[in-house]
C-alpha cells in the first residue's frame, strides 16, 4: 500500500504540478484514510480491498473525523483527497469504486474576508519606516512588498518566488507562476516599480540575476514566514484588526477592483483563481457592504 502511495503522490507533484505543500496535505489525508480503513476492517489492507469500501465505511470515516474533533473544512479537504486517490487507483490500476461518488462533502460555511482600509495601508509605510529607521534598506524592502501584495493582489508566496531579472527593466506585465504552475500575466502600477526599485538600489546583497527578489536580514531568501512577521509588526504598531495579514492586502486589491467595475473573468485571471466560483466570494463581500451601507443609509430602513 505504501508504494501505491508514493506512486499517487508522485502523480500529483509530477504531472498535476501540485506544490510540495499540497501534495504533503494529500498524502496525510490518504494515510489517515487507509489507517481507519484497517482500524474499520480489522485486518491490515492490500490494494484491492480498497474496492469493497462502501457507502457505510465512508460514511463511518467522516464520523470518525467528527469524533476526532476535526473541523468540517478539513474532512471536505480529506475526502476531496480521498476521491482524487481512488480516481487514480482507477485509471492506474483498474481498481473500481462506485460508493465513493455517492458520499457528500461535508458543508463549509464559507467566510467572507474582510479588506483593509486604504487609509491603513497608507499608514504602513510611515510605521514600516518608523519600524524599520535603522535600517533603511529592510523599510525599503517591506514597503516595496506590502505594496506588490496590495498593487498586484499576489500570493505571499508569489511575490518571494519573483527573482531578480523578472524584474529587470520595469516591465509593464509580470510572468506570474501560481497554483499548480498556471502562470498568469500581472500589470504593475509605477508606485510598485518605484518602491522596488528603491529596494533594489538599496539592499546589501542578493544582486545577481537569478537571486531571489526579498532577502533576509542575513541575506537569505526571504521566508514566508518572515512576510507574516512584517504585517504582524505592522498590525500591531498602528494596533490594526486581526484579519490584517499578507492575504488581506491581496484580498483589498481585489474588493478594490471589484468595486471600481472589473468584471469577474478579469479578476478571476488576476488573481490566478482556478474556479471562478472562488473569484465570486468578492461579490459577496461587495454586496454585504452594499447591504451595510443601505441599512445604515437608506431613510427607511429601519421601518
Amino acid at each position: 500500500m505504501n508504494e501505491v502511495i508514493v506512486a499517487f503522490t508522485k502523480y500529483l507533484k509530477d504531472v498535476r504540478g501540485y506544490s510540495d505543500h499540497t501534495v504533503t496535505a494529500y498524502e496525510k489525508d490518504i494515510i489517515d484514510f487507509v489507517q481507519f480503513f484497517q482500524e474499520f476492517t480489522g485486518g491490515v489492507p492490500f490494494l484491492q480491498d480498497l474496492s469493497r469500501a462502501d457507502t457505510t465505511c465512508f460514511r463511518a470515516y467522516l464520523a470518525n473525523r467528527g469524533r476526532r474533533g476535526l473541523s468540517h473544512k478539513s474532512t471536505a479537504r480529506a475526502l476531496s483527497s480521498v476521491r482524487g486517490f481512488f480516481k487514480f487507483l482507477s485509471r492506474e490500476y483498474g481498481l473500481i469504486n462506485d460508493s465513493i461518488g455517492l458520499i457528500s462533502s461535508p458543508k463549509v460555511p464559507r467566510k467572507l474576508s474582510k479588506a483593509i482600509e486604504p487609509v491603513d495601508v497608507e499608514n504602513m509605510r510611515g510605521a514600516i519606516h518608523e519600524i524599520d529607521s535603522e535600517n533603511p534598506w529592510l523599510a525599503a524592502r517591506d514597503w516595496a512588498l506590502v505594496l506588490l501584495l496590495f498593487g498586484c493582489g499576489l500570493r505571499i508566496s508569489e511575490a518571494l518566488s519573483l527573482r531578480n531579472i523578472d524584474v529587470s527593466g520595469r516591465p509593464e506585465i509580470l510572468r506570474i507562476m501560481g497554483k499548480g504552475g498556471k502562470e498568469r500575466l500581472v500589470p504593475v502600477l509605477p508606485i510598485v516599480w518605484d518602491a522596488i526599485d528603491k529596494y533594489v538600489n538599496l539592499r546589501p546583497f542578493g544582486n545577481d540575476a537569478n537571486d531571489k527578489l526579498f532577502r533576509s536580514v542575513r541575506g537569505l531568501p526571504m521566508s514566508p514566514r518572515m512576510a507574516e512577521k512584517v504585517i504582524e509588526r505592522l498590525r500591531h504598531y498602528l494596533q490594526l484588526p486581526d484579519y490584517v495579514t499578507p492575504h488581506a492586502l491581496r484580498h483589498t486589491f481585489a474588493t478594490a477592483l471589484l468595486a471600481g467595475g472589473a468584471d469577474l473573468r478579469s479578476l478571476q485571471e488576476l488573481l490566478g483563481h482556478v474556479s471562478l466560483s472562488t473569484t465570486q466570494l468578492y461579490t459577496r463581500v461587495n454586496m454585504a457592504e452594499i447591504g451595510d451601507i443601505y441599512a445604515h443609509a437608506h431613510p427607511r430602513a429601519g421601518e
